[in-house]
């Protein structure tokens, strides 16, 4: 027996410095998104504030006030909303956290792989993940990721084993030569390793980037378990509707046995 596509949602938008402003973002482009059917809307990495931000001061616990205003829109719209934000941690430095809730869901995940890359270091501030975690809405199981990790196809292929037929990646991904071309190999090869869908959002270009601290590019797209691309967005703010066939990944898996297949005694 079939089962139901899941609309999702993809909020490409450019957050600033300011909380509470952003969480208004997030209410309006979560009303857009309920007013085209999405079940499920995903926010970009750093929602709450965007990078270049002193995070330690504006970090709130799940429990606090920005996290209970993310509640009560995916309360009042019947979504479940997904959104990056950023809560306390020892030693002064934070946690990368992405929100789930909504009716029925639950879930926090923080950001397991920091981006000490291309110049900038993120554990100078920000403490790491070590869990792994999937919610379930209307019987369809989804995973988390942030940004980074994409670069981690081991990440992915255990959202696969816990059950996962689809990842939701949020991202600010940071800008520069190459990076656009990285973008869209590397969301498209983590569907192709754990086939199964990824719908991956990031922040929008900024008109006027600052700093070095990572933006956005935009270009979010939803990526199918054959690794073809099915939806995808430009630079500038957007909202990306797209269905995720769940079907399709039993489909694909039967024909590209790449989970099965593998040698995992090997590597261990």
């Amino acid at each position: 027996m079939r089962s139901d596509p899941v609309r999702i949602a993809l909020s490409q938008l450019t957050t600033g410095p300011e909380p509470e402003k952003n969480l208004g973002l997030i209410e309006e482009w979560t009303r857009r998104a309920a007013d085209a059917g999405a079940r499920v809307v995903v926010f970009p990495e750093a929602s709450m504030a965007c990078f270049g931000t002193p995070l330690a001061p504006l970090a709130e616990p799940l429990d606090g006030r920005w996290a209970d205003g993310v509640r009560e829109i995916a309360a009042a719209t019947g979504t479940v909303v997904v959104a990056g934000m950023f809560t306390p941690a020892p030693e002064g430095r934070v946690a990368n956290t992405l929100l789930a809730t909504g009716p029925g869901v639950e879930a926090s995940y923080d950001k397991i792989h920091l981006y000490d890359a291309f110049g900038f270091r993120e554990s100078a501030t920000v403490e790491p993940g070590s869990r792994i975690v999937t919610l379930d809405v209307d019987g369809v199981r989804l995973a988390l990721a942030t940004c980074y990790d994409v670069r981690f196809p081991e990440l992915f292929r255990a959202h696969a084993d816990a059950g996962a037929l689809a990842t939701l990646l949020a991202a600010s991904w940071g800008a520069g030569p190459g990076k656009l071309d990285q973008w869209d190999l590397l969301v498209r090869a983590r569907a192709l390793d754990a086939t199964l869908w990824v719908a991956a959002v990031d922040q929008a270009e900024p008109e006027h980037p600052k700093g070095t601290a990572p933006t956005g590019i935009g270009h979010s797209r939803v990526v199918g378990p054959d690794g073809t691309v099915r939806e995808r967005a430009g630079a500038r703010p957007e909202l990306l509707i797209a269905e995720l066939d769940t079907d399709e990944v039993a489909s694909v898996r039967e024909r590209t046995s790449v989970l099965a297949n593998r040698r995992q005694e090997l590597w261990r």
